[in-house]
């Protein structure tokens, strides 16, 4: 609504509340026509006087009207259309004022005017007759210079070029998605990005940007930048690329507004998009490196294991365990601690990573690698304020929107599960093996299997796409969690 005064815009708005407030599906015209009269500083109610009638009447006859007796609305935006386009005609000015938008409503349905006794023909005559001010009073006339098509043809030779660039850098990213990291989210995501790039790119008037394109004569087509063809990873080709997307996007922002605010506008919206994503594809970039060999992951609870921490800690390590979280519900905050800090160096000298269940504060005061987070914790940004960019943060996830919520979220590995029936930790629901299916094939951020998994259901993690699993009781409570250990890693080979 670009065009439109601030009574058009505050007409809408009454009449889309008073649609709400009766329940009916979409707007009826009856609501923007009483919207219209009962907007103060607009024209309408003066045309109806003008016309003979009572103003009153008119909205008695209005809100008596069901919803079968008012027809439905069009689009705003066709209304819009039709007014500035009368107005362009009438007034040689795109400016949509309550009256021209009055009588594009009215000309929606002729017949629902006609009953209210409301001519747009008689509405159209007083408007344009020689003792109608062009300007009606309360609206300050709009200025409008006709496009200085240098400015025009600048701005979208700007546009064409940084379209290109962009719709490029969408490919390439879509590419390393798709083949690189192998993940159907991300590659969604970036495909979605280009269709609305190009349904965005298609407000501009056709023709316009081919005829402003001149490649030639280009100056920037020789200007090389130091390190442009170094790239030494398909990782650094993505985060690269993402950058050109922004810078693209922005520079499509800003002379964008020279061919329409709207335009600005929906580049504005697809940039923030990027920066989500950046976060997602980088942060999971690395983190699927950091955890590449991470194939099983112990929960510890002192009181679950039959041993000692520091021995089961040794013996699961030995057996291929690569990562230990420290599940500790019950202690004390500085209980909690103490053991925190044992666990710490237990961990470091098997080589292993560290994690704390629940409580970024400990694990940044334990020097833990991270935290693992559940639904109810922390959010991910909140964590990572605590703990800094490089900790791993895990969140815990049972449905598919919740993994992608995580991906999007910046999380650099999930719990996938409630699989099988704990001996540790009760489940209202399972969603089992199907949900680990569907997330191996939504997302390849590494994601830990967790929920009754041992070397007797191990099988059936790996039948359902299933390449890590998280398990306690079958480690804590074995007489020796090396063995163990060793099954579930051998079972979880690629």
């Amino acid at each position: 609504m670009d065009d439109a005064s601030p009574g058009v815009g505050r007409a809408v708005t009454a009449a889309e509340a008073r649609a709400n407030a009766h329940g009916t599906a979409g707007l009826r015209l009856a609501d923007l026509i009483l919207g219209l009269l009962n907007e103060e500083e607009g024209r309408p109610a003066v045309l109806v006087e003008r016309l003979g009638l009572d103003p009153g009447r008119v909205r008695d006859a209005l809100a008596n009207l069901t919803d079968e007796s008012s027809p439905p609305a069009p689009p705003v935006s066709s209304l819009l259309a039709a007014a500035r386009a009368w107005s362009l005609g009438r007034r040689a000015d795109p400016a949509v004022l309550t009256d021209a938008f009055f009588l594009a409503v009215l000309r929606a349905d002729p017949a629902l005017a006609a009953r209210l006794g409301l001519d747009p023909a008689k509405i159209d005559a007083l408007l344009t007759s020689p003792d109608d001010p062009v300007v009606p009073p309360g609206e300050p006339p709009a200025l409008f210079a006709l496009p200085d098509p240098t400015a025009e043809h600048d701005a979208a030779r700007v546009v064409d070029a940084n379209l290109n660039r962009g719709r490029e850098a969408l490919r390439v990213l879509e590419d390393y998605a798709r083949f690189a990291l192998e993940d159907r989210f991300l590659t969604e995501q970036f495909k979605d990005l280009r269709h609305e790039l190009a349904a965005a790119a298609g407000r501009v008037p056709p023709g316009l940007l081919l005829a402003a394109r001149e490649t030639q004569h280009d100056i920037g087509t020789s200007v090389t930048a130091a390190g442009e063809y170094d790239r030494r990873s398909a990782g650094q080709v993505a985060e690269v690329n993402l950058k050109r997307l922004q810078e693209s996007l922005r520079s499509l922002e800003e002379y964008g507004k020279v061919l329409g605010a709207d335009l600005g506008r929906a580049f504005e919206g697809l940039r923030y998009r990027v920066y989500t994503l950046e976060r997602a594809v980088v942060t999971g970039g690395r983190a699927r490196e950091r955890l590449t060999e991470a194939r099983v992951y112990v929960l510890l609870t002192g009181s679950e294991c039959v041993a000692s921490l520091d021995w089961t800690i040794e013996r699961a390590a030995a057996g291929g365990a690569t990562v230990f979280q420290l599940r500790e519900k019950s202690l004390p905050d500085r209980e909690l601690l103490r053991r925190a800090r044992d666990v710490r160096r237990w961990t470091r000298r098997a080589g292993a990573v560290f994690i704390i269940n629940d409580r970024p504060d400990i694990a940044r005061l334990a020097e833990a690698d991270g935290v693992h987070l559940g639904q109810d914790d922390l959010p991910v940004k909140e964590a990572r304020r605590v703990l800094g960019p490089a900790a791993l943060i895990g969140v815990s996830t049972h449905s598919v929107e919740q993994v992608r919520r995580a991906v999007l979220d910046g999380a650099d590995y999930l719990g996938v599960g409630p699989t099988f029936p704990s001996r540790t930790k009760a489940f209202e629901a399972f969603p089992g093996p199907d949900f680990v299916r569907a997330a191996a094939a939504e997302t390849s951020l590494p994601a830990f299997v967790l929920g009754g998994v041992g070397p007797e259901n191990v099988g059936q993690v790996v039948a359902a796409g299933g390449r890590r699993v998280a398990v306690g009781a079958a480690v804590c409570r074995a007489d020796d969690p090396e063995p163990v250990a060793r099954v579930l890693r051998a079972a979880l080979t690629d």
